[in-house]
């Protein structure tokens, strides 16, 4: 995966067209795809993560790829703004403080391991975004989340944690996989 630098502008455009559309009309941006460049118009999966000042502001994102690159963009920076649980709704004075980071995923795929120390072993830190899922029980952490993670042990346990798991869980039926991202700003 590899987006022109002209795809990035206008993903990053998009996202905070589909913000600001909120607070001029109040309803999500309607995207139509077609009007888009091919690159754009493929299916994609990304996370939008919102900061203002360095702080983290709303982040949302999709797993699987299930729209087109750009209509997932506009819908996930609108929930990132407006329905992330962490966070009050978007205020205006703070969309004009607003930095947008887009993370576009590779397809997750399955990471097979023997044992919890065969999977930390096989840890990509700052590469591999790992999704985590022992029934009904899912989480994900992104690349990005390295840069506050020492090590891929401490990874997994912040992992098992979103997931609502105690840190020293393990299971015959967990199940990770592994994506990649490209992430700009």
């Amino acid at each position: 995966m590899s987006l022109s630098e002209d795809a990035k502008t206008e993903l990053l455009r998009i996202a905070k067209c589909s913000i600001e559309h909120e607070f001029r009309e109040q309803e999500p941006l309607q995207v139509h795809s077609e009007t888009f460049a091919p690159e754009l118009r493929k299916p994609g999966a990304c996370f939008v993560t919102l900061r203002i000042h360095d702080q983290l502001r709303g982040c949302i994102g999709s797993l699987q790829a299930k729209f087109s690159l750009v209509a997932d963009v506009a819908g996930n920076a609108h929930g990132a703004a407006f329905a992330d649980p962490r966070f009050a709704q978007l205020t205006w004075p703070e969309f004009k403080q607003l930095e947008v980071f887009i993370a576009v995923l590779t397809r997750p795929e399955p990471v097979t391991f023997t044992s919890e120390n065969d999977l930390l072993r096989q840890l990509q830190p700052h590469v591999d975004g790992v999704i985590l899922q022992d029934g009904l029980r899912q989480a994900t952490l992104i690349p990005a989340a390295w840069n506050s993670i020492r090590s891929a042990e401490e990874f997994v346990k912040t992992l098992k944690m979103k997931a609502g798991l105690p840190q020293n869980y393990w299971s015959e039926t967990i199940h990770f996989q592994r994506y990649q991202t490209e992430t700009f700003s």
